[in-house]
C-alpha cells in the first residue's frame, strides 16, 4: 500500500503542476474485476488511497472502481472529499468482460441521497468501452445519453471500444448536441486529436497517451503531460 499511494501521490502532483484541471483514480491494476461490486480490501484501499491524493493537491478528484462497483465508488468519493465518480452502466445493461452488468441509476442515485453525497457527481458511461451492446442494439447513443439524463446524470462519457481507443467525434457532436449535461470523451485523446473533440466535449478522461509507450500500465512520460496542456492552451487561445 505504501508504494501505491507514493506512487499516486507523485502522478497527482504530475498532473497538477503540468496544469491539468483534475485527477481521477481507478483499480486498473486490480485485474480481474468482479462484476457489480468490490472486494472490502478494494473499497479500504481506494480510500486510502483516495485520501492521500486529496490532501497532496487542490485540484479535484474523482474515483472509479471496476467493474462498475458503482455504490463503492460514490461511498469512497464521498469519505474522501472528491469531486466526482465514474459509473458502468447507469442506464441500460451490458455485457462486460466480468460479465452482465446491469443498470444502476435508480440504486445509485437514491444511495446518493442516504448517504449525503449529493455534492458527489455522478458521470456516466454510455455505450461504454470493453464491452458488447448487443442487447441494447436497437438503442443508440443518443437515447443512452438522454435517458442517463433523465435519471439524473451529471454527466456522460463517451468513449471508443477500448482503452486509448479513440471516440467517434460525430458520436460526440450528437451526444452534445442531445443533452444539457456535460459530455465528457472517455478514451484515445492524445494531442494530435485533441482539437477534433474541442467543439463538443467539455472535459477529457487523459491516461495512455501520457505514459511510457503509450501504455496504460507504465510509467508517466513528463514530456508529454505538457505537450498535451501546451496544446489545449493554445487551441481554446
Amino acid at each position: 500500500m505504501k508504494s501505491i499511494v507514493e506512487t499516486a501521490v507523485s502522478e497527482a502532483k504530475a498532473y497538477e503542476k503540468a496544469g491539468f484541471h483534475a485527477v481521477m483514480i481507478e483499480n486498473m491494476h486490480d485485474r480481474p474485476y468482479p462484476a457489480r461490486t468490490a472486494d472490502p480490501a478494494t473499497t479500504a484501499a481506494m480510500t486510502v488511497i483516495g485520501q492521500e491524493v486529496r490532501k497532496s493537491v487542490r485540484i479535484p478528484l474523482g474515483i472509479q472502481i471496476l467493474t462498475g462497483a458503482n455504490r463503492e465508488a460514490l461511498a469512497v468519493a464521498h469519505a474522501v472529499g472528491a469531486s466526482f465518480m465514474r459509473a458502468e452502466a447507469f442506464v441500460y445493461a451490458h455485457i462486460a468482460h466480468s460479465g452482465f452488468i446491469d443498470a444502476c441509476a435508480a440504486d445509485l442515485v437514491r444511495y446518493r441521497r442516504s448517504i449525503g453525497a449529493e455534492d458527489v457527481k455522478i458521470i456516466a458511461d454510455i455505450k461504454k468501452k470493453h464491452a458488447a451492446h448487443a442487447i441494447t442494439q436497437d438503442v443508440d447513443i443518443v437515447q443512452e445519453a438522454t435517458a442517463a439524463e433523465r435519471f439524473l446524470a451529471d454527466g456522460v462519457i463517451v468513449s471508443g471500444k477500448e482503452t486509448a481507443s479513440p471516440a467517434d467525434p460525430e458520436k460526440v457532436k450528437r451526444v452534445s448536441e442531445a443533452v444539457n449535461i456535460p459530455v465528457w470523451i472517455g478514451s484515445g485523446i492524445t494531442s494530435r486529436n485533441l482539437s477534433e473533440y474541442l467543439p463538443h466535449a467539455d472535459a477529457m478522461i487523459v491516461g495512455s497517451s501520457l505514459k511510457e509507450g503509450g501504455l496504460w500500465s507504465n510509467p508517466l512520460r513528463p514530456a508529454a503531460l505538457q505537450e498535451l496542456v501546451s496544446t489545449f492552451n493554445k487551441l481554446l487561445a
